[in-house]
């Protein structure tokens, strides 16, 4: 896929906010500072696309990117941050809940997991959640480029090993490096193929 165009939609804090138009969403989202903001401008092809910060909870609402008039990529935010108070964790939550349950347009969520620490709680957590809500979705392992390869290979069959303790297979997943610019084409053609399928299952039905 070649991205001609990028454009930021705008912030939502409810799913009746939602962009009505109708097109495909792959949702991005994973524990707070896991470098989602520098994964979507790595696949936007655009620095200041999303706002990369070093503070933690910087994302706090649906954020809307439109790709090419074709698809929108959103931004959800990062779960797992303690220093906000268990209000407003609870309102993110639900607002996530609802985004994911109930968005029929979201194609597919890309979870993301930072490859420097430890298989986390949190997001094998958050993937059960999404197993039982038949929420489709693919790993992204992030930060890659701060690991000699056979670390990178040695922090996947360990969180493979975790993952698979609840359940039967591994999911797809991509391993990426906003730094060394990793992962991007293996994604875009991800999303391009479920695209493909999409059109065509609307064109179907006329």
């Amino acid at each position: 896929m070649i991205i001609h165009e990028t454009k930021f939609i705008g912030s939502f804090t409810e799913l009746k906010q939602c962009p009505k138009k109708d097109i495909p969403e792959y949702a991005f989202i994973g524990r707070s500072n896991v470098g989602k903001s520098s994964l979507i401008n790595l696949l936007c092809d655009h620095a200041g696309m999303a706002h990369v910060s070093s503070k933690p909870g910087k994302t706090q609402t649906l954020n809307y990117y439109n790709i090419n008039e074709n698809w929108h990529l959103v931004d959800l935010p990062g779960y797992g941050y303690a220093k906000i108070s268990k209000s407003r964790r609870t309102l993110w939550r639900k607002m996530i809940d609802d985004y994911m349950i109930n968005r029929l347009k979201m194609q597919c969520a890309f979870l993301l997991i930072d490859s420097c620490v430890p298989p986390q709680h949190k997001d094998l957590r958050f993937a059960n959640w999404m197993g039982e809500n038949q929420i489709p979705f693919v790993l992204v392992f992030t930060k890659t480029d701060r690991k000699k390869s056979q670390k990178n290979k040695d922090f996947i069959e360990e969180f493979e090993t975790e993952f698979l303790k609840s359940w039967e297979n591994m999911p797809q997943y991509f391993i990426t490096s906003a730094k060394n610019k990793i992962g991007r084409t293996e994604i875009l053609d991800f999303i391009e193929g479920i695209n493909e399928t999409y059109y065509a299952a609307k064109k179907k039905k006329k």
